[in-house]
Formats: structure tokens, sequence, C-alpha cells
């Protein structure tokens, strides 16, 4: 015979123990509005189409970020590597001035993005919209770099790192 689950109704905390178990790689989404930078530590970033290039971020409410991208309709990312911890732990602190220390590339487009991150793309929004307590972003990619080395995961509040248990590489299906 099997026992029904106990299941508790999704308030906030309960939704962040939930999803907090689920794992996730770490990165910093940056933009500029009337030469002001501004920036923070996300998880919530996603590939959305290869073609055209969709990346999606999504955003709490009633952050200066959140806001400076909404006006400047554009936002970098920076995907971080395993030790590269303090600066999503300096991204992540409320207020502050998070680009007065480490190391930042320019793109093209003038954004900052961290340097020696696994990846970097600078968006511009192509959508946003309002769900819940967050703006979502969809922003179309008009550059990209990456290079190799290991992530750095986000998992119940704790960051580590991605272990490979000797597993052969899964070819890419496109």
């Amino acid at each position: 015979m099997v026992t029904p689950a106990v299941f508790a109704e999704p308030d906030g905390l309960a939704m962040r123990r939930t999803m907090g178990r689920f794992l996730t790689g770490v990165a910093v989404v940056t933009t500029e509005h009337d030469g002001e930078q501004y920036g923070m530590t996300i998880n919530s970033l996603t590939s959305i189409s290869l073609d055209p290039p969709i990346l999606m971020i999504s955003l709490n409410f009633n952050t200066r970020t959140g806001d400076a991208v909404l006006a400047s309709g554009r936002f970098a990312i920076s995907i971080l590597g395993a030790k590269q911890e303090a600066v999503a732990r300096q991204f992540a602190t409320r207020g502050g001035a998070r680009f007065e220390a480490g190391s930042f590339d320019t793109t093209a487009g003038g954004l900052s993005v961290v340097a020696g991150a696994l990846s970097q793309a600078e968006c511009k929004v192509v959508h946003q919209y309002d769900i819940g307590d967050h703006q979502v972003f969809f922003g179309q990619v008009v550059s990209c770099r990456d290079r190799d080395g290991e992530g750095l995961a986000f998992n119940a509040g704790k960051f580590g790192s991605f272990r490979d248990f000797n597993h052969d590489a899964m070819p890419w299906t496109f």
C-alpha cells in the first residue's frame, strides 16, 4: 500500500526550501543606466532559444539592478567559475559598492562583465513581463564568449562545484 505524501501550502519559505534543492549555476547580471553601473548575483538564468539566441533572467521587483535593466533595455551576464564565490557574495550583498573591488572586462556595448568568468554575454531586452514578485527579462544575445573551467554551483543555500562522475561528455544534440 502506498502512503499518501504530505504536502504543505507553498508560502515563501516553503518555496525557497523546495526550489533551493535544485542545483543551479551562479551568475552576475550587470547593466548601466545614466552613467551608473548596477549588478547583482542571480541563479535564475536560462537559455530560451538558440536561433535567435535568447536568454531569460528573473529579478525581484524593487531592485536597483532590475529597475536599471528595465530603463536601459540591456544587460550582460557573467557565469561564474568555481573559484569566484567571493564575487558571487560581493554582488549578493544589498547595497554597497559592488564594482569597487574585483576585475571587470567591458563588452562592445560598454557593459561591465566579471573578468575570468566562464561565460559572458551581452543582451538587449526584447520582452519584459511582471510575474508574481519578479520582473522577467528576455534578452537577445548580441555577443558572447566562453572559456573552459569548472562552474560555481549553488544548492540549499550553499556554494560548491559540480562533481564529474567520470562519465563521457554528452554529445550536442543540435
